[in-house]
């Protein structure tokens, strides 16, 4: 395996992780901290394999970040320590969970109309604009052009979501198109008809 697929393969493990806490915590709505590694250990063993000595520390880790990003927050009750999902994570997890959603059921009827997500994001704010991309990209999107993205299904609660997490409301439109010419190689690509 070569140094590219290696670093990549550790890169979507600790995103698991990462995901798979914010989901016991999002489950149980607060969680004792000393019940996030057994929990996490019940339900990921199959990403660590061998090496699950290391999860803990990556849990304990993936609890830090989470934190950082205003995820999950700890609390104190009866002098031991808890974690509790906030209203940011609540948000990412249900994006998460819509991502998921959309991946699992790309293979559904076409009501031959395209779902367009359009938008025009400033300079100022490029780091949203990339990630608005890769989100566009991860969940199956096609880019027509770099600000126009196309989806033959419905995505509109995914796209609310989306709009929601990166704050971007006015700067992106979601619009539903009947016809497109020439679209051939759009039908091509999504495999339609």
């Amino acid at each position: 395996m070569g140094k590219m697929e290696k670093v990549s393969r550790r890169r979507r493990r600790v995103h698991y992780v990462r995901q798979t806490v914010l989901g016991v915590v999002g489950t149980a709505g607060i969680l004792a901290v000393s019940m996030i590694a057994p929990n996490v250990f019940q339900v990921l063993p199959h990403i660590m394999g061998k090496q699950r000595y290391k999860l803990a520390f990556q849990t304990k880790t993936a609890v830090g970040r989470l934190a950082v990003k205003g995820h999950i927050r700890s609390v104190s009750r009866g002098g031991k320590k808890y974690v509790e999902i906030t209203e940011a994570g609540k948000r990412a997890l249900a994006l998460e969970e819509a991502k998921a959603a959309r991946l699992a059921g790309t293979k559904r009827r076409w009501d031959k109309r395209y779902r367009m997500v359009i938008f025009d994001i400033p300079e100022r704010r490029r780091g949203v604009r990339e990630r608005l991309r890769r989100l566009m990209h991860q969940c199956g999107f096609l880019g027509i052009q770099k600000s126009v993205w196309l989806s033959p299904y419905d995505c509109e609660e995914l796209i609310a979501l989306v709009k929601a997490e990166l704050r971007i409301g006015k700067d992106a439109l979601y619009v539903i198109v009947d016809s497109i010419e020439n679209d051939s190689w759009i039908k091509k690509h999504f495999q339609l008809q």
